[in-house]
């Protein structure tokens, strides 16, 4: 039962026992129905999504950038698809008792940042690297989303209204944004998210500490160096393009990110093209079930 605190104090409380507004009935509707991999889940699994949801609205802030007005059926399109990774996962707290666990601890995953900005369409990034000869190479790169650690998210309000279509595709930018930021956490001010999230360790089954790494570790590299390949083939050959976004090639954070895309909004096609990973994957996100 919630207790009845000022707004301003809800926030010291555990989320259990806090206040929250329920979604309305309507708006979580059509938001369910404008997303097939979303009406896709059981009646329980709404429920829950539901009610992750509605917390995470409580704690993040939403901005619109470039005068975009942000309305609540793009908060509640974008706080469903970012709480989709969390529906059966645990907390992110490896030494925390599984006897007090609760559903809403998965939240934890995206306790690192408050605030969303929402782009109305692509946004441009200034950005500078120094190669090896210390040479210093600026250029400008479009993002459609972008994770920053110990920061904000920022999204693409026009990419973000291709999910329903971009399913087939495997492909979903807030689902991307947000397992970055899962990805990101543990990391060091300054390290790359390496598409091993910190606490995999723990929903691996029997395995347990390093050789539930190893095991995540190997499978994901196996999987990444026969993505790069099929590139390659086809980018020199010819060949039939893999179906996931050329982009996951470029790093195994960016791969992890890509897959998991494909994972949530289209199981069936990323099982046929990844059967290896679906099984990782399901002794992550879905421990127990």
């Amino acid at each position: 039962m919630a207790i009845w605190l000022p707004d301003w104090l809800q926030g010291w409380l555990p989320r259990r026992w806090r206040r929250v507004n329920t979604l309305p009935d309507r708006l979580w509707s059509s938001t369910l129905q404008a997303h097939p991999f979303l009406q896709a889940l059981t009646a329980p699994e709404k429920d829950t999504l539901r009610l992750l949801a509605a917390h995470f609205l409580q704690e993040k802030e939403f901005h619109g950038a470039h005068g975009l007005t942000i309305t609540d059926p793009m908060v509640v399109a974008i706080a469903a698809q970012a709480c989709l990774p969390l529906l059966h996962i645990p907390g992110p707290d490896p030494s925390s008792n599984p006897a007090k666990a609760h559903r809403l601890d998965a939240l934890d995953w995206y306790d690192d940042f408050v605030v969303i900005v929402v782009q109305p369409g692509t946004a441009v990034a200034q950005r500078e690297v120094t190669d090896a000869s210390g040479v210093v190479h600026r250029y400008r790169e479009a993002l459609a989303g972008e994770a920053m650690q110990g920061g904000p998210v920022m999204l693409s309000w026009a990419e973000i209204q291709r999910a329903p279509a971009a399913a087939d595709e495997g492909s979903n930018v807030v689902i991307h944004e947000f397992i970055h930021k899962m990805d990101m956490r543990g990391t060091r001010v300054g390290q790359a998210a390496d598409g091993a999230p910190d606490w995999s360790h723990g929903c691996l089954g029997s395995l347990r500490g390093q050789a539930a790494r190893q095991h995540w570790l190997n499978t994901m590299t196996t999987a990444y160096e026969a993505f790069r390949e099929a590139l390659s083939m086809a980018e020199r050959f010819g060949g039939e393009r893999p179906w996931l976004d050329a982009y996951g090639a470029t790093h195994p954070g960016e791969f992890f990110a890509v897959t998991c895309e494909a994972y949530f909004v289209n199981r069936s096609r990323f099982g046929q093209e990844f059967p290896a990973l679906l099984q990782l994957y399901d002794s992550f996100f879905k421990p127990g079930c």
